[in-house]
């Protein structure tokens, strides 16, 4: 989102808060809503639906996050401890292609590059992470899931910071995205020992 576009997202979000329905009631379980929260389920489109209808359950959304980001244990600048991020496929202002993501936590960005029909997809981990020097040093095996849980990529960042392959999917990212509840997760993969 734009930082020219601010303003009128928050004014729509107090809109949408502040607004009352006769009859209203929670459409949706706090274990489900923590679910999409937290990434390990999304939200499907009639669970979507459900929190335009009712107020009340998308105010409680909103207090859940609210805890969630509260109850989270503060890092140190300098922490460099990471298994994971988590990052959302945000609503389009045109009907372009997607061509860049970034996590919530800002420490990664997928670029999607578009080639005769054929689709790229790079993991990107930005300098400014607290732990960008622990990765490149350590070079764990990364992957990019969607909100299925389907792998998008997978593999170890190279001297530059950057990890890439071939988008493994007929449908552009967008729209495969969009399927799957518009969310990804970047992570390091965990390998058993012998």
């Amino acid at each position: 989102m734009k930082s020219t576009d601010e303003p009128a997202a928050k004014l729509l979000a107090h809109m949408l808060l502040a607004r009352r329905v006769e009859g209203d009631r929670l459409l949706l379980s706090d274990a489900r809503l923590n679910a999409a929260l937290d990434g390990s389920r999304a939200l499907d489109a009639g669970e979507r639906a459900a929190l335009r209808r009712s107020p009340l359950t998308l105010r409680r959304f909103r207090q859940l996050s609210i805890e969630r980001t509260a109850s989270s244990p503060a890092r140190a600048a300098n922490d460099d401890a990471w298994s994971v991020s988590a990052g959302m496929l945000r609503a389009a202002s045109s009907t372009a292609p997607v061509t860049q993501l970034r996590t919530d936590d800002q420490h990664w960005h997928l670029h999607f590059l578009e080639q005769e029909g054929n689709w790229r997809v790079v993991l990107a981990l930005s300098a400014a992470a607290p732990f960008a020097a622990r990765l490149l040093r350590e070079r764990p095996l990364l992957r990019v899931l969607d909100g299925g849980g389907a792998v998008l990529l997978q593999g170890r960042l190279d001297s530059d910071g950057e990890c890439e392959s071939a988008w493994p999917f007929d449908s552009a990212p967008g729209h495969h995205l969009q399927q799957f509840g518009a969310r990804f997760s970047v992570e390091a993969v965990h390998q058993a020992g012998p």
